[in-house]
């Protein structure tokens, strides 16, 4: 078992730190997203009429549901 220690050790996993700020930025950002989805339903609906609106003014297919309306 000490083997596989001395091992992981050796090859410095635990000390690399490199993409740790890309992570923390992308839990914040995800955080951030779920956060505003659950207190403003009322912005998620109405992004979802303008969608419509500007779908229906290009011509394009069916509506667009967004998360949460």
């Amino acid at each position: 078992m000490t083997k596989i220690f001395d091992t992981i050790l050796k090859l410095k996993i635990w000390k690399d730190s490199r993409g740790q700020d890309l992570v923390e930025y992308a839990l914040l950002a995800g955080f951030l997203g779920a956060a505003s989805a659950y207190t403003l339903p009322q912005v998620a609906s109405s992004i979802s009429n303008i969608l419509n609106a500007v779908i229906a003014m290009l011509g394009g297919g069916g509506p667009v549901n967004a998360p949460g309306a």
